[in-house]
């Protein structure tokens, strides 16, 4: 590993690690807490990428390591901040940065649980998991985001006004609430986020969100997503909207688990490309 620190200060080319460094600062496999054994996961090749482990200055001791996929070669591209389930940087999330950077998206998928010091992927224990997730503030999340979105404006590989988030499940409230807080982000795509506690902050939204539901989630009542939709037409928030798919669950996306979807994941994810293109992300 380069060192990260130098006397007259740290230069950004101190904050990339090497390939065998990167690849140990997260959990190899899929998260054993929620794996299915009848799963077979989408792998997206990493050939025409580079991929990297970098480290975010977020001013803390230690800083935000995050996982990065982009197009290899020259020339800047519209960036994806990716935000992880409860389960942390697995290969799901991974693959996820992969996939978009063969769209070439410059994709980075933070480690916000990195303080706890625990590889939450490789619990298998849901119980030991959440309390861990519930140390991650919102404040500190929030500014975990505005740190990565600085971090992407000052790389020559990323365009600065063209920056968008999505995330899923835990990582979808966390899309909503960078939309209101966070000026660098263009728009966002949630991916069944808990909405209780963003309902009443409508109004806050400085970039449109799409939020993509799943009728029969047991954890996000119905009663919430229509909330939501109110709120968003109350607040004159045309350009956010929410989908609800009426024979999707929670996590209809993670094609890892047994709540994958396959059609309403890839509708999904042909309107989260389609959204962002609308504005100004891609």
């Amino acid at each position: 590993m380069r060192n990260l620190f130098r006397p007259d200060g740290s230069q950004p080319e101190d904050f990339h690690l090497t390939r065998r460094a990167a690849a140990g600062m997260f959990f190899a496999g899929y998260a054993l807490a929620a794996l299915s054994a009848e799963a077979a996961p989408i792998t997206t090749a990493s050939d025409g990428l580079l991929i990297e482990g970098v480290l975010i200055p977020n001013g803390t001791a230690k800083p935000l390591p995050a996982y990065v996929a982009r197009p290899k070669g020259r020339g800047r591209h519209p960036a994806i901040v990716v935000v992880n389930e409860i389960f942390g940087i697995h290969d799901y999330i991974k693959d996820i940065c992969r996939r978009l950077a063969k769209l070439n998206y410059v994709a980075i998928a933070p480690d916000f649980f990195y303080r706890s010091g625990v590889d939450l992927p490789a619990l298998t224990d849901i119980d030991k998991i959440r309390p861990i997730v519930g140390q991650a503030s919102e404040a500190q999340v929030d500014g975990d985001v505005r740190a990565t979105t600085a971090w992407l404006k000052a790389r020559s590989f990323a365009r600065p006004g063209a920056i968008g988030i999505t995330g899923f499940c835990w990582g979808g409230a966390v899309v909503w609430r960078s939309a209101m807080v966070d000026p660098d982000i263009r728009a966002g795509v949630a991916w069944y986020g808990q909405l209780k506690s963003v309902i009443p902050r409508a109004g806050e939204l400085k970039a449109p969100v799409l939020g993509l539901y799943g009728a029969l989630d047991k954890g996000i009542p119905a009663t919430d997503v229509e909330a939501m939709r109110a709120a968003l037409t109350a607040a004159g928030k045309t350009g956010s909207a929410i989908r609800i798919y009426p024979d999707a669950g929670h996590g209809f996306h993670a094609d890892y688990r047994d709540s994958y979807n396959e059609a309403d994941a890839k509708d999904g994810w042909a309107r989260l490309l389609a959204f962002f293109r609308a504005n100004g992300v891609g």
